[in-house]
């Protein structure tokens, strides 16, 4: 028992001395909360749209109004013919074009209908295609807005009419920062866990004092708690430090069961320091530790459902995606932080990640080798 509290000792001292680091631990975390959420924006805006109308009549003019007035365009310019546009498109001026035909208005009035070009840059699929949507869904605004002037209401209105009023539940406004900030907070655990615990046994194997602790009487599960312990305590710290941050700059206050996310993080960094650790017992420098590490780390940030929904993905990565440590953490990240879920809500994500974290710090310990 005194051999593991040295080896404790040993371990915080050792943190305290590197201010590497400590920077590591607490400056990272707080300047990538505060960049992330908002340059990790996926809401398409200022989508450049070029427009060419030829009609030049007061309902081309009324569509063209509706449009610029809309946050999401931002108007390139006003084309000749269908070729200036397309050259728009071609040198990225203009991710969409809308040519209105010269006989738009005097075709919808006699025959109740008309046509309108879109051509649509899809080098970006996501930008265009929303792009397009965005734009379809102001043309059927306006469209309606046509029909409800034109149409004469009389005693019976054979056109039966449907309200529709709805609220966002957990997210009034939509802020995409208040959805982003607890997934980011999330892979920031699992960055400073996985990295760190993977770093600090290769870094003893490098400056040569493993060979001393492997002499020593410590048993190697007493010597693997004794490195995860105080990155546990730190992962803790970096928690705190996160949801801080997430409600001075973010102004997302933190919900009364914040006590759940404390008790699944405590248990997800137990999962995650243990895979370090793992990773550390079969690398010999930091370098290779860093290259290891960082290949398992950019899979599980991508198959975590951070940026793209995992129900989105194909049934192989949607396979992957669950067998993810990361994927359970963004989600009971955001299920507490935003929907205020209580303890049974993440109960199942709880029971994987205990079994994933027990299984992970098994092989730390069976796979770690004293003789090295």
């Amino acid at each position: 028992m005194k051999t593991f509290i040295f080896i404790l000792k040993k371990e915080f001292r050792q943190i305290f001395r590197n201010p590497a680091i400590l920077r590591l631990i607490f400056i990272m975390p707080v300047m990538q909360l505060l960049l992330l959420p908002f340059a990790a924006d996926y809401e398409v805006k200022n989508i450049h749209i070029g427009i060419i109308d030829h009609d030049h009549s007061d309902y081309s003019r009324e569509l063209i109004s509706k449009i610029e007035s809309s946050s999401y365009f931002k108007l390139t310019g006003y084309g000749t013919n269908f070729k200036e546009g397309l050259k728009w498109i071609e040198n990225d001026i203009s991710d969409l074009i809308i040519e209105i035909p010269s006989s738009f208005e005097s075709t919808l009035v006699r025959e109740n209908k008309a046509e309108l070009l879109i051509a649509v840059n899809a080098v970006n699929g996501t930008r265009g295609n929303l792009g397009a949507a965005y734009t379809l869904g102001i043309i059927r605004q306006y469209n309606s807005n046509i029909r409800a002037n034109w149409f004469q209401m009389p005693t019976f209105n054979p056109e039966p009419i449907i309200d529709i009023t709805y609220s966002n539940l957990y997210n009034p406004h939509s802020n995409y920062q208040r959805f982003m900030v607890p997934g980011i907070l999330a892979v920031l655990l699992t960055m400073v866990g996985g990295f760190l615990s993977a770093l600090n046994i290769v870094k003893e194997k490098e400056i040569g004092t493993i060979e001393q602790l492997n002499v020593s009487p410590i048993k190697k599960h007493q010597f693997i708690l004794g490195k995860l312990i105080p990155f546990w305590i730190l992962g803790s710290i970096i928690l705190t430090v996160g949801l801080v941050v997430r409600y001075v700059i973010h102004g997302i206050v933190p919900g009364s069961n914040i006590g759940l996310l404390y008790l699944f993080s405590g248990v997800y960094l137990l999962a995650i320091l243990g895979f370090g650790l793992l990773l550390s017992n079969f690398t010999n420098t930091q370098q290779q530790a860093m290259m290891v590490a960082f290949f398992f780390m950019l899979i599980f940030i991508l198959l975590s459902g951070l940026y793209t929904p995992i129900e989105s993905m194909p049934l192989w990565a949607q396979t992957l995606a669950w067998c993810n440590p990361v994927s359970y953490m963004v989600e009971v990240m955001r299920s507490v932080l935003l929907k205020g879920a209580h303890f049974k809500d993440i109960l199942p994500q709880l029971k994987v990640i205990g079994s994933l974290g027990l299984i992970l710090n098994l092989l730390a310990i069976y796979t770690y080798n004293k003789r090295n």
